[in-house]
C-alpha cells in the first residue's frame, strides 16, 4: 500500500517541482538541474515519511520463533512477511551495555568472548515492536522491530540499506549536462542546502556553487562546511596559475588533456574545488566528462579494451618541490572495479603516467590499444560537457568519477587566470551527508534512518 502511496505522492511533487523552478534557474537553463535538486530534497522527505509510517505498519511483529536446525531467529511481520537472523550474528550484536557502547556506537563485546556456534535457549515477543533472546548462559538480548527491519539479510534489503548507507545511484551525463548549481552562501548556512548539495555531487558527480567571495583561502571555509580538508605535496590549497619553472603541467597555459587528479598516490583524493579568482579573457574552458559513462560505452563497444584496462596495473609518478619535496611512485588500474565488478575509480593522468610499466613487452601494444580507444571516447563531443567559469564560482566535482580539463589560454606578463584547488576524501565527505541527514531528521521529528 505504501508503495502505491510513495508512487502517487512522488510524482506529484516532481510535477509541482517542475512548475516552480526558480526563474533564476529557467533564466540559465538550468531546470533540470533544479528540478533535481527539489527531487532530492523530496526524495529524502518521502523516504523518512515511509519509514515513520512503516513503523506503525510493516515492522511490527506478529511473532517469533527459533530455527534450530538451521540456527536462525525467524521474525514473522505484520505485513506477512518474514525475516532471518543468524543466531551467532544476534549474539555478536547485543545491544545491553555490558556489550555495547550507545554513546560511541560501538561493541564491547570482544570477538575472543563470542561463541560462534551458540545456540538459544528461549526467544519471546516482548511486544509487537521488541523481541528477547535469552542465551545458553543466561545472558538476554533484546532487539526493537525497526532495528531487526534495516538489517534483514534479504537481498532486496541488504541493497537497499547498501544504497543507504553509501548513496551508489549515479546519474550519467554527456554534453547535455544541466549543471546543478547553488548559493554558496546557501551551502555554509543551511543544513538542508549543504546536505541537497552533498547529495547532488554524489549523484551527478559535479555541483556548480555561485556567489563566493573572490579571495584566496575561501576554499578553507568551504572545506569545514564538511570537515576537514586532504593535505597532499601540493598543501591543503593550491593556485592554479602561470608560473615560471612550473612543478605541475597544470601550472601552465597549455591546454590540458582530461585527466583525474594524484594517481600517483595509492589513495587518490575523492573530491575536488575549484575556486575562480581571475579567468582568461581568451581561452581557459574547463571540460568536464563523466567517465563512469564512458566506462560503460567501452564495455559494450569493446569488452576486451576494458578488461585490459581494468587488470592491467599503470605506474605513475610525480616529483618535485612545493609544500615539501616529494618523490611518488604507485601502481593503478585505469578502470579500477569494487570485489562487485562495479566501478570504483578512474586513475588516469597522462602527465604523471611512468615511463615504467611492469607488463610482459607483449601486453605494450594491446594496452596502448585499449587507452587509446578509452580516451578517444572521453573527447567525443557527445560526452564532453564545457563551460567557463566566472570569479566567484566553485566547482565542485568527484575526483574518483570526473575527468576534467582545460582549454589553451593566453598567458601575459601578469596572471590572467588563476583557480585555487582543494582535495577532501569521500569518507569526510559521505560523513558530513550522513550527519546532516540525522540532523534534518531530528529536527523534524523523524527517526534517523542509518
Amino acid at each position: 500500500m505504501w508503495a502505491t502511496v510513495a508512487k502517487h505522492l512522488l510524482k506529484a511533487k516532481v510535477l509541482s517541482c517542475a512548475a516552480h523552478t526558480s526563474p533564476k534557474v529557467q533564466r540559465n537553463k538550468l531546470a533540470r538541474s533544479g528540478a533535481l535538486l527539489h527531487f532530492t530534497r523530496w526524495q529524502h522527505r518521502a523516504r523518512v515519511i515511509l519509514d515513520d509510517q512503516t513503523l506503525h505498519g510493516g515492522t511490527m511483529i506478529r511473532n517469533v520463533e527459533p530455527l534450530h536446525a538451521d540456527r536462525f531467529v525467524c521474525v514473522h511481520w505484520m505485513d506477512g512477511g518474514h525475516s532471518v537472523y543468524p543466531y551467532v550474528w544476534l549474539r555478536d550484536n547485543c545491544q545491553c551495555p555490558e556489550c555495547f557502547l550507545n554513546s560511541a556506537k560501538a561493541r564491547k563485546l570482544p570477538i575472543e568472548n563470542l561463541d560462534v556456534n551458540t545456540g538459544v535457549k528461549d526467544v519471546t515477543l516482548m511486544d509487537d515492536k521488541k523481541i528477547c533472546v535469552t542465551w545458553p548462559d543466561e545472558h538476554q538480548s533484546e532487539f526493537d522491530a525497526q532495528w531487526l527491519k534495516e538489517r534483514c539479510f534479504s537481498e532486496q534489503s541488504r541493497e537497499e540499506m547498501q544504497e543507504e548507507l553509501f548513496a551508489q545511484e549515479h546519474h550519467h551525463w554527456g554534453c547535455d549536462l544541466q549543471i546543478p548549481t547553488m548559493s554558496y552562501e546557501d551551502v555554509l548556512r543551511s543544513d538542508q542546502s549543504a546536505y541537497e548539495w552533498l547529495c547532488a555531487l554524489r549523484k551527478v558527480g559535479i555541483v556548480l556553487l555561485e556567489g563566493a567571495p573572490v579571495k584566496q583561502g575561501e576554499l578553507v571555509t568551504l572545506g569545514k562546511r564538511i570537515g576537514y580538508m586532504r593535505l597532499t605535496f601540493y598543501g591543503y590549497t593550491w593556485q592554479v596559475q602561470d608560473k615560471i619553472d612550473a612543478n605541475n603541467v597544470a601550472y601552465t597555459s597549455r591546454k590540458l588533456s582530461l585527466h583525474t587528479d594524484y594517481p600517483a598516490l595509492q589513495y587518490p583524493p575523492g573530491v575536488q574545488f575549484l575556486h575562480c579568482l581571475k579567468q582568461a579573457e581568451s581561452g581557459g574552458e574547463s571540460e568536464m566528462v563523466d567517465g563512469f559513462h564512458v566506462c560503460h560505452q567501452l564495455r559494450e563497444q569493446n569488452p576486451e579494451a576494458f578488461n585490459i584496462l581494468t587488470s592491467t596495473q599503470v605506474d605513475f609518478t610525480d616529483t618535485g618541490v612545493d609544500y615539501c619535496d616529494f618523490a611518488l611512485q604507485s601502481k593503478q588500474q585505469i578502470i579500477e572495479l569494487d570485489h562487485n565488478g562495479g566501478l570504483l575509480r578512474i586513475n588516469f593522468n597522462n602527465a604523471t603516467r611512468d615511463s615504467v610499466f611492469n607488463i610482459p613487452a607483449k601486453k605494450v601494444q594491446p594496452f596502448y590499444s585499449s587507452l587509446k580507444e578509452f580516451v578517444n571516447l572521453l573527447n567525443r563531443p557527445e560526452n564532453t560537457f564545457s563551460f567557463k567559469m566566472k570569479p566567484g564560482q566553485v566547482v565542485t566535482f568527484d575526483n574518483w568519477r570526473i575527468l576534467h580539463g582545460r582549454k589553451s589560454y593566453e598567458s601575459g606578463v601578469e596572471v590572467s587566470r588563476h583557480l585555487e584547488g582543494s582535495y577532501l576524501d569521500w569518507d569526510v565527505v559521505m560523513s558530513r551527508m550522513r550527519s546532516l541527514k540525522r540532523k534534518l531528521q531530528n529536527q523534524n521529528g523523524f527517526p534517523p534512518v542509518l
